[in-house]
């Protein structure tokens, strides 16, 4: 099948396209609004976007009365925030942080989850998480929006701190399995990473990767 994202003409029962982009990391996002008050919510919309120095994004739309998200307006009002790894043990928990409260409630203490003081930044990080990446607001950009209302936007943070619980390294390296981080698929679908593979990627080695290949490419004697 072929159709054009604008007519929305695929004939499916549901919109087929974030069932095709997949597995989307989530970014736990932590922050606090000016006057103190936290904020926790998950946006499946999320990725690393450089890697030196270390910068993530996450994407979100606006609130129904046409303001900003929680999590873009407390980055913006205040300059900072905090990816949380979202991990299978606490997926109902990260499930239950992404309901609409009003600006100001606190959806970790609606639901039970323990913050702590961050390192570099004001926005607290989440306890039970064993990954916290401090962020320090650069900058949000708007999308073309089909909705008129709705919006679209993403906003851009760089890494200046990062925790790792102890427990996840192991050799030197991070064992992510450990951790059992979940990911979005389409519809109501996630995913959870409990194993992995490695490849070497071809920039990875060079000379011997080229010579490999010529050598694979000449005809049997």
């Amino acid at each position: 099948m072929f159709y054009e994202p604008a007519k929305r003409n695929h004939g499916l029962k549901f919109n087929p396209f974030k069932a095709l982009v997949v597995p989307r990391p989530i970014g736990w996002i932590s922050s606090v609004d000016p006057e103190g008050r936290p904020n926790l919510a998950p946006y499946s919309q999320f990725n690393i976007a450089a890697t030196e120095p270390p910068c993530v994004m996450f994407a979100s739309s606006l609130r129904d009365d046409g303001t900003a998200k929680d999590s873009r307006y407390c980055a913006e009002a205040t300059g900072d925030f905090v990816v949380n790894l979202a991990t299978y043990e606490h997926r109902n928990e990260i499930n239950q942080t992404s309901a609409v409260l009003p600006r100001g409630v606190s959806e970790s203490a609606a639901v039970g989850l323990e913050l702590i003081p961050s390192r570099l930044v004001k926005s607290p990080s989440v306890k039970c998480s064993p990954v916290h990446m401090e962020c320090i607001f650069l900058n949000s950009v708007e999308l073309p929006s089909d909705r008129p209302g709705t919006g679209n936007f993403v906003t851009f943070g760089r890494v200046v701190g990062i925790y790792i619980d102890d427990s996840l390294i192991v050799d030197g390296r991070v064992d992510i399995c450990r951790a059992r981080p979940i990911a979005r698929l389409g519809y109501m679908d996630y995913a959870v990473v409990d194993e992995v593979f490695e490849m070497i990627a071809p920039s990875r080695s060079g000379k011997a990767f080229a010579a490999e290949l010529a050598t694979s490419a000449k005809p049997a004697a």
